[in-house]
């Protein structure tokens, strides 16, 4: 993900600091019962060949990937169906590779947002619920990213969007045209989408901070975390974020996911541990920690 990338030298002059949550954050998730909540770490991809000997085992064949993947994580943001629709067969063996209670997060694909920009998206839409429904229970939450360049003036387009969607599906949406990240616009869709059940996906990235809105609209998060490369501020980063969760889950938090990215994806399993671990120290949660493989040992934490 190339999306808000900063050359390293500017990074420690940068103010990272993850920003107090926005208000409604706090009116939504008071309005909920205490329970036990959910927490998901996972990737963006399974298929990163440099992943081999460290996340799966050595000489791990490219078919196998997600097998051992799924042996790692309980969930992936499931970016590849943006690119292009599975067959019903290749979910199925998609579906075979991984447990029951494994979650693919899938992004829309981009014929509807990128091509029809949400309009006359009937038929496009119809293929892409025939595949989520294939998913069955491994699928999870369902994320809609408008055109970047969609701003205000498309507003009710991408609400006709979001109204036409099946209820049964949890949708959270985000946004990149500059104008939803201004308060005005904010203050109009965000309410909505409380309204509307619709959840807000929260983006943290070193050289876009915007969308670090903060706003939760529904009992549940999703966010992207966006790593550069294991410099020592992805750690002060994430040390931040696992505070938040801490102060979401005490406040009546459903359920969250929590994506890792890099801009170079060789490290995103490095932090998405570190992340884990400190979920799991400070949070009380109890995620499996992924192991890595090396040359000498099978296994080394």
């Amino acid at each position: 993900m190339e999306y808000g990338k900063v050359d390293e030298k500017l990074l420690d002059k940068l103010d990272l600091s993850l920003p107090k949550d926005y208000p409604q954050t706090k009116a939504v998730l008071a309005k909920q019962k205490p329970g036990k909540p959910k927490v998901h770490v996972g990737l963006a991809k399974w298929g990163i060949p440099q992943w081999n000997g460290k996340l799966y085992p050595k000489k791990t064949p490219a078919s196998k990937f997600l097998e051992e993947y799924g042996k790692q994580y309980d969930c992936i943001e499931f970016n590849a169906i943006f690119y292009g629709l599975p067959t019903i067969e290749q979910v199925k063996i998609w579906q075979s590779k991984v447990g029951k209670d494994f979650k693919f997060c899938p992004k829309f694909h981009e014929a509807l947002t990128h091509r029809k920009r949400l309009k006359d998206f009937r038929e496009e839409l119809d293929k892409f619920l025939v595949v989520a429904d294939a998913l069955g229970e491994n699928l999870g939450p369902v994320f809609l990213m408008p055109h970047p360049q969609m701003g205000a003036k498309h507003l009710e387009t991408i609400q006709l969007f979001l109204e036409s969607l099946p209820k049964e599906i949890e949708v959270f949406t985000e946004f990149r045209h500059k104008e939803f990240m201004e308060k005005k616009l904010m203050d109009e869709i965000y309410p909505w989408m409380e309204k509307k059940k619709i959840g807000s996906v929260i983006t943290d990235t070193a050289g876009i901070r915007e969308g670090l809105h903060m706003r939760l609209t529904t009992p549940g998060s999703f966010i992207r975390f966006v790593g550069n490369s294991l410099h020592k501020s992805d750690y002060t980063r994430i040390d931040d974020w696992v505070k938040r969760i801490k102060q979401w889950n005490l406040a009546g938090i459903k359920e969250t996911y929590f994506f890792m990215h890099m801009h170079d994806e060789r490290y995103s399993p490095e932090l998405s541990k570190y992340l884990i671990e400190e979920l799991n120290k400070k949070c009380g949660t109890s995620i499996k920690v992924p192991q890595f493989y090396n040359d000498k040992k099978d296994l080394f934490d």
